[in-house]
């Protein structure tokens, strides 16, 4: 989409249009796969992850502000990212995180997003280290410890009867509009598997581990 169409569509959206919100996510598709790519090994499966990222762009949809002049990929990346990242967490190893640290963490997250709105790209950790009165080299640390894949049922503090999810308010829930449009990507996305060569479709299946959630190199995809 250019900039002048993705700004039609978000008029419309602002209208109340419900075909803008799918157009805006169907043109965005392929960002998702894109970004979903480079997560394929760490415990979900390919498809798994692109229903986690069109979660985030169905919010970053719902977010975008097309008078700030950003295009909405660089925008939406942030969202989509998230959205996997968080999902990846949520499944993986438990590590324990002290109270005070989920709390920095929390607010980094939510001064990042103002950013992400106000910039219309990731925020650089000087300009996170700016609002927060911190030094950059402690936004990077922070950063990466946010970034771990952290599981919401990891123990807090020296009890063990707190957890990271009791100090997380989910605002990120699914509304059935964003579920209902995530199940259309979803088989679209088949769709556009129905349009490939048999061998084209059975070398991304094998690759991504569409079907059985083992992925396979690129040797092992050419033996087949």
């Amino acid at each position: 989409l250019t900039a002048d169409q993705e700004v039609e569509l978000a008029l419309r959206i602002e209208k109340g249009e419900p075909r803008a919100r799918q157009e805006l996510a169907e043109a965005n598709l392929r960002l998702v796969v894109s970004i979903a790519k480079r997560y394929v090994g760490r415990g979900m499966q390919f498809l798994d992850l692109i229903q986690e990222g069109n979660m985030g762009l169905m919010k970053a949809v719902e977010k975008f502000d097309y008078q700030k002049g950003f295009k909405f990929s660089t925008y939406a990346t942030w969202w989509i990212r998230q959205a996997i990242t968080r999902a990846i967490a949520d499944q993986a190893r438990t590590i324990r995180i002290p109270v005070h640290m989920v709390e920095t963490i929390n607010k980094l997250i939510r001064i990042q997003r103002q950013l992400l709105q106000d910039l219309g790209r990731e925020p650089m950790p000087e300009e996170i280290g700016a609002e927060m009165d911190m030094p950059s080299d402690k936004v990077r640390e922070i950063l990466k410890i946010a970034q771990e894949p952290v599981s919401l049922e990891t123990p807090i503090g020296e009890e063990d009867d707190s957890h990271l999810g009791d100090f997380i308010e989910d605002q990120e829930a699914t509304s059935p509009a964003d579920h209902a449009a995530y199940e259309l990507l979803k088989e679209q996305l088949e769709g556009v598997l129905d349009t490939l060569t048999d061998r084209e479709e059975n070398v991304l299946r094998l690759r991504f581990g569409l079907d059985d959630g083992r992925t396979r190199t690129l040797e092992e995809v050419g033996k087949v």
